[in-house]
């Protein structure tokens, strides 16, 4: 137990729980859909989301507030704001397949081109930073924007506060190959041409965002990954109440496994190392799947036993686009999802 653990408590105490006769929180009766809750951030997490809104309308995401490169870098140091990017992706990836969350979905991601302050600016990014300086609540601004593109899902940051990622990385330099660097910024850690160790984020005590703790707490399912591992999926168990809650929750947990190591961050990892770094970082968490594709395995034992070390049984499932690109295709994605939530499922409201 933990000095946070009281606050827990305390919200799960504020959050409606399930009723002995089958209903589900807030009065839902079974053959109503999982409550599901998504971390992570960028084109990971967006890959989930839009596969997750096909098969459950309870939907929220928690986001990486870490980025510090690009559009979101330049607002997050010029206005001292939380980095919007991740955030917009995800709200993009929750827009409906209808002519309305199509043309939200390009509109947010359209990117200015010019010579002047404007280039690489993300429509979506302003749209959600000026909405924070008008309301003064970053969770509110988001339900907001969610309402005006008819996103399938809420997003939420994960922390109230921007993050620094520091990572410590052997053979940072190429001409020290076995020294071992503090390497600083999300954009730099993912793009390092050495061996990640191990990675803080800065303050090392971060609040959570307390609607976050509160949807892990009240979840049916909660997914991890795919994404960044180290940028991405990893800065979720740095904040100490997320981490709290993602080992004290009593929803099930699955770990979404990438399709390919990353040039750089990961690079040469095979997919029992993804769990051993994990494990490192987050030594009492526990999960109940680990989802692979099966073409990205190929020694599916050694997978296993990584994943006993959680407690979790591996699901393989063709989750991958048909294109050979390292990309997880909506639909099979969600099919694998919907699998595993039927057979891995405690008798729920959703049964």
């Amino acid at each position: 137990m933990t000095a946070r653990t009281p606050r827990l408590s305390r919200l799960r105490r504020l959050t409606p729980g399930r009723g002995e006769d089958g209903a589900g929180r807030s009065g839902r009766r079974r053959g109503a859909a999982p409550k599901v809750v998504a971390l992570g951030g960028g084109q990971g997490l967006s890959a989930s989301l839009a596969a997750l809104r096909r098969i459950t309308g309870d939907l929220t995401a928690v986001v990486t507030v870490a980025d510090d490169g690009g559009s979101s870098g330049r607002l997050r140091e010029e206005l001292g704001v939380l980095p919007p990017g991740d955030l917009r992706k995800a709200l993009a990836a929750l827009c409906g397949d209808d002519d309305w969350g199509q043309t939200w979905a390009r509109v947010i991601q359209h990117r200015f081109q010019s010579e002047g302050d404007l280039h690489g600016h993300a429509v979506g990014n302003l749209l959600i930073v000026a909405l924070w300086e008008q309301l003064g609540d970053p969770v509110q601004a988001l339900d907001l924007v969610g309402r005006l593109l008819g996103a399938q899902g809420r997003v939420l940051p994960m922390s109230a506060v921007p993050l620094e990622l520091q990572a410590l990385v052997r053979g940072h330099d190429p001409a020290r190959p076995e020294d071992v660097d503090t390497v600083r910024g999300q954009a730099t850690v993912a793009l390092t041409p050495g061996e990640v160790l191990s990675v803080q984020v800065v303050p090392s005590d971060p609040p959570a965002v307390p609607e976050a703790v509160a949807a892990v707490l009240d979840a049916d399912w909660v997914v991890l990954g795919p994404g960044s591992w180290f940028s991405s999926v990893i800065p979720h168990l740095l904040v100490p109440e997320l981490l709290d809650a993602l080992v004290e929750t009593k929803a099930r947990r699955v770990l979404s496994l990438n399709l390919a190591p990353q040039p750089g961050e990961t690079e040469g990892f095979s997919p029992q190392r993804h769990l051993e770094v994990l494990a490192r970082h987050a030594p009492k968490l526990a999960l109940d799947v680990v989802l692979a594709d099966e073409a990205a395995v190929p020694d599916r034992e050694s997978l296993s036993d990584a994943a006993k070390r959680f407690g979790a049984a591996v699901e393989l499932a063709p989750v991958a686009r048909q294109d050979g690109s390292p990309k997880h295709d909506p639909e099979l994605l969600a099919a694998a999802y919907d699998r595993i939530f039927r057979m891995h499922g405690r008798i729920g409201p959703w049964r």
